[in-house]
């Protein structure tokens, strides 16, 4: 796990890059690639996109790349500044991290990591997906497509990240920030 304040940044770093991506997709595919598919007579899903001239945001058509790069800076920040700091304090309140075994720990900051991030992020894409271009702006509508946004994309990023992405970049930041752990153990002991 990451010790001090530069590598939780990089952890956030490796986690969201890959997560951000996974995300775009899945939403473009599962959550509208039938409407997209459906609203240009294309066959696939990537076709109706360029057919469209790009995603919506903000009633704006934009191309993938600027998508990724937007839901990027959004959730790097996001992540940064609220979604670690505080799953880490909420797992604290439950879990004594000196006496927790450090599986059931990390496993216990993921959950709690994605009960913060899913929510927040859906909120923020129900914002900047919002079909400004068919409708006046409508709190009542922006609230439900922040909740079908949150039924669809919460069962994928606690998966998700459960059982791959966190595991995989646990495992990768354990390499590239090697440590000797021996000594730390015997101090511990002592």
């Amino acid at each position: 796990m990451p010790r001090n304040r530069f590598e939780r940044m990089m952890f956030a770093l490796m986690t969201v890059l890959v997560t951000v991506h996974a995300y775009v997709f899945y939403s473009l595919y599962v959550v509208n690639g039938g409407t997209f598919t459906a609203m240009t007579g294309e066959a696939h899903v990537l076709d109706a996109v360029r057919a469209m001239g790009g995603v919506s945001v903000l009633g704006r058509m934009v191309p993938i790349w600027a998508v990724v790069l937007i839901e990027f800076v959004l959730a790097y920040t996001l992540e940064v500044t609220v979604g670690s700091p505080c799953s880490f304090k909420l797992v604290c309140r439950v879990f004594d991290p000196r006496e927790t075994h450090p599986v059931l720990f990390e496993t216990a900051i993921i959950c709690a990591t994605v009960g913060i991030m899913c929510p927040a992020m859906s909120f923020l894409a129900a914002i900047l997906y919002y079909p400004y271009q068919y409708m006046e702006f409508s709190v009542v509508t922006l609230l439900a497509n922040w909740v079908k946004l949150v039924c669809f994309n919460f069962p994928f990023a606690f998966f998700s990240q459960l059982f791959f992405i966190q595991p995989l970049f646990l495992t990768c930041f354990k390499a590239v920030f090697r440590r000797n752990e021996a000594p730390q153990t015997a101090q511990a002991e002592a």
